[in-house]
């Protein structure tokens, strides 16, 4: 499996790219990033509490969908009339932060996960990190929609609501040194490599 990312200061846009190389590399296209949907995977993330352990074959504290139309939709900034059908989540938590590039091996960790990666069907993306209570345990939360680019997941002022703790794609927003108060501050770039993981993937 092909794994290819560029250093970025957000690593949730870098989690895209390792995405998008993989697709690629795979003979299918590359998915359009899309904040406002990247901002309700870190919404998605927050409704597990910092609970590492609810997220596995349980996952006992899923929202309902309800919940991206009622709370993550309204706290990003996101016009609830544009939220398109979630066609692939994938969610992973560990009690150490990783690169990006392994936090894809994390989260794409069998067949069932590549065939919803992979899927021609797919056509937008979005991925968040974050940590919990100022660090451990760490968050990571992808969404893949096949909504139509441009008119799905619109930002109502035309910016996402930017919400702390934890960095989402397509933000333009640097995670490393852009809060001193953040819990990764500049793990980014040195990061640990050893962890112990919990990955969820599924599709609707």
């Amino acid at each position: 499996m092909q794994i290819v990312a560029k250093l970025t200061d957000n690593p949730a846009d870098e989690l895209v790219a390792v995405l998008n190389a993989n697709r690629t590399a795979h003979k299918s296209s590359s998915l359009a990033d899309n904040p406002g949907l990247a901002c309700i995977a870190l919404q998605y993330i927050k409704a597990y509490q910092g609970d590492c352990e609810a997220v596995g074959e349980s996952d006992a504290k899923k929202p309902p969908d309800s919940e991206f139309a009622q709370t993550f939709a309204p706290s990003c900034g996101v016009d609830e009339s544009t939220l398109s059908p979630i066609t692939g989540r994938f969610l992973g938590c560990q009690s150490k932060y990783v690169q990006p590039s392994e936090a894809f091996s994390m989260l794409i960790k069998n067949e069932k996960s590549l065939e919803i990666l992979y899927n021609k069907n797919q056509t937008e993306i979005g991925a968040a990190v974050t940590g919990t209570d100022g660090g451990a345990p760490y968050f990571w939360c992808v969404l893949l929609s096949n909504g139509k680019h441009n008119s799905s997941f619109v930002l109502e002022d035309g910016v996402a609501k930017i919400s702390r703790p934890g960095c989402f794609s397509g933000a333009n927003d640097d995670c490393s040194g852009a809060d001193v108060s953040s819990p990764f501050g500049h793990k980014w770039v040195y990061a640990v490599t050893a962890f112990i993981a919990v990955g969820y993937a599924f599709g609707l």
